[in-house]
């Protein structure tokens, strides 16, 4: 199971905790692309007494129809309101404070209205806050966790940001998200099977978005994934996972090779580069080459075991 979590993630969450009394508005900033696996569910649990702005970054890299469908689905939920934004594109940032203020409500006139961002490692935080400030005050970069401590920083328009370094938990339990996670680059590349994780990002695209992974790739067809009869059997870290290339339908192994073949990743013998090919299709991917995606739709969003008809094991009566 992927997770990543260095010590100064520790310090993080005790800072958070003892912030938030202090707190009126937590602005939570997601990826578009992965709105759901882009959320702490620790940061959830820490903050569920406070309103919340879910701000989904890289909209203008994800799919405009998925990320509307994305804030409706914010929207409904009481206390949280969404927007979508660029988050290089100062003009899509204004409406974030009058947002702010709306979520805290009454606060005195002689005071800011204190938002703490929060957000999981790489999903834009820092160039949110930088393009919020209208210069360059949080440090950004495309690896994750570049925040090492809290910062403040004051806004026109009475409100005050306290920044937070990009907090992972410790385990990350469903391992759809965990694989997108770490295809998105949230999860440092050094923690992960990079094959694997492209394996499993082909085969997700190939269900999603067939045509622009043919097109990207020059591939006339995808090949449909031969179900392994003993992928239910096999133990990674705790009980036995769901199979996702089976789930997805397609072989993810076989378009990676393919993706190889295109990019100069076949070797002396016909042998297939396959690290070749996670790369390139990793790095195009998050670099939005392959077009608008979003990797993931409220549908995707797991029932929780307790609600889940399929797992009740009770016997029918007689």
């Amino acid at each position: 199971m992927l997770g990543w979590y260095p010590g100064h993630m520790h310090k993080a969450r005790r800072q958070i905790t003892e912030a938030l009394p202090e707190i009126d508005v937590v602005l939570e900033v997601l990826d578009a692309r992965l709105p759901y696996s882009s959320a702490n569910p620790m940061l959830a649990e820490l903050t569920e007494h406070k309103p919340v702005l879910k701000v989904l970054s890289r909209a203008d890299l994800a799919d405009p129809e998925q990320t509307e469908r994305w804030v409706e689905h914010f929207n409904a939920q009481p206390d949280i309101r969404a927007l979508a934004v660029t988050t290089t594109q100062s003009r899509e940032l204004k409406r974030i404070p009058a947002l702010c203020h709306e979520l805290a409500g009454h606060v005195r006139a002689d005071r800011d209205v204190r938002v703490m961002v929060m957000g999981i490692p790489n999903v834009g935080k820092s160039t949110l806050i930088n393009g919020l400030a209208g210069k360059k005050l949080a440090k950004t970069g495309n690896e994750p966790a570049v925040t090492k401590r809290q910062q403040k920083i004051r806004l026109d328009g009475r409100v005050a940001l306290i920044d937070t370094p990009g907090v992972l938990w410790p385990k990350i339990e469903d391992q759809a998200s965990a694989y997108r996670l770490a295809a998105s680059g949230a999860i440092r590349d050094t923690a992960m099977e990079y094959s694997d994780v492209a394996i499993v990002a082909a085969a997700e695209l190939a269900k999603r978005y067939p045509d622009a992974l043919k097109a990207r790739y020059k591939l006339k067809t995808l090949p449909a994934y031969t179900p392994n009869p003993d992928a239910d059997s096999v133990e990674a870290d705790g009980p036995p996972h769901r199979d996702l290339l089976a789930l997805a339908g397609f072989d993810g192994q076989a378009i990676v090779e393919a993706i190889a073949g295109k990019r100069g990743g076949l070797r002396a013998g016909g042998v297939v580069d396959m690290h070749r090919g996670a790369e390139v299709l990793l790095h195009e991917l998050r670099d939005g080459k392959l077009g608008r995606l979003t990797l993931e739709t409220p549908d995707d969003i797991p029932v929780p075991e307790e609600n889940d008809p399929s797992l009740d094991e009770s016997p029918s009566p007689a």
